[in-house]
């Protein structure tokens, strides 16, 4: 994405786009969402995974929210958002909203919103979301896999797609903070615990294989770090330790030119909560719908006939 294509989504986004047309847009999207995190805290992680999930693939514009019609194939059905959860939270947030402005506040701006809400919820920051996007018409399922990290990428690919979205490697530390909340299936980290991996402490890794068979178990949950409901930075104090959970995580401390980020954030929980929310606001740049481009949903989950 060129600079002047991100300057240009910048000035057609405002943090009071709603002020007039929906001023109770906010406090009612933040009581939607946290009383689903209240009932689920693992929610949190999810809002926020569902956010980066939106974005990095064709921008910030819902299309992960879209189901399957005749018209269209959902992204929904691709590997790495198969087990993307809260669909059902933006939903709930959108119906509400229904009620008090219809037609006026977007899905894209909901999940940007949510995502905000559910880090302050977990005790993470907060910052002021830039509002204005619009919702696409369309899903783009072909383009999922090659925009999103996969579990076991290496550091240079990982640098690599985040610089495609105009994000530096500092915004990818940041950002990749998230997995401070939540939990992960087995599947994703097997590999990692049970083969002869020098970038693992031997202690973790025995740990996790009681947890984590050779076979079976995919579907066993394991928390990211030592406090997966609390925003906070021990994710970083893990993966210094060598025991960051997934390949991603730990391939940020390995010799690379990332390991300085995460030993500032390590040991700075500030800088590394202002870094976050940062971040955050450029993710929710990336090539939003605005103006009279897309539409707004009367549900998230289908575009409007």
């Amino acid at each position: 994405m060129s600079t002047a294509a991100i300057r240009r989504s910048e000035a057609q986004l405002s943090t009071n786009f709603y002020a007039k047309s929906c001023p109770n847009a906010l406090p009612a999207i933040r009581t939607s969402i946290r009383a689903a995190i209240a009932k689920d805290p693992r929610m949190s992680a999810a809002l926020i995974r569902l956010h980066f999930h939106d974005c990095f693939v064709h921008g910030c514009d819902a299309s992960n929210l879209l189901n399957n019609s005749q018209t269209i194939k959902s992204e929904k059905d691709s590997p790495p958002n198969v087990s993307t959860r809260g669909h059902q939270v933006i939903d709930a947030a959108k119906a509400q909203l229904e009620t008090i402005c219809p037609a006026v506040v977007s899905c894209a701006d909901i999940l940007a919103v949510a995502a905000r809400d559910a880090s302050a919820f977990a005790g993470g920051p907060s910052w002021d979301v830039k509002l204005g996007r619009r919702d696409s018409t369309a899903a783009f399922p072909d383009e999922v896999m090659g925009n999103l990290p996969f579990f076991n990428s290496d550091l240079q690919i990982l640098i690599d797609l985040f610089k495609r979205k105009g994000l530096s490697p500092r915004d990818m530390v940041a950002l990749s903070g998230a997995h401070t909340l939540g939990l992960a299936p087995c599947f994703s980290f097997r590999e990692r615990i049970h083969s002869n991996n020098a970038n693992i402490d031997p202690g973790f890794a025995s740990a996790l294989r009681r947890r984590c068979p050779a076979v079976g178990g995919d579907s066993n949950l394991v928390a990211m770090d030592m406090t997966p409901d609390k925003f906070d930075n021990n994710y970083f104090t893990n993966i210094v330790q060598r025991k960051g959970l997934l390949k991603t995580d730990q391939v940020l401390f390995s010799g690379g030119v990332t390991d300085s980020i995460v030993m500032e954030y390590s040991q700075s929980p500030s800088r590394f909560s202002a870094d976050f929310a940062a971040a955050m606001i450029k993710m929710g740049d990336l090539q939003p719908l605005t103006g009279s481009a897309g539409q707004v949903r009367k549900i998230c989950s289908a575009a409007n006939k």
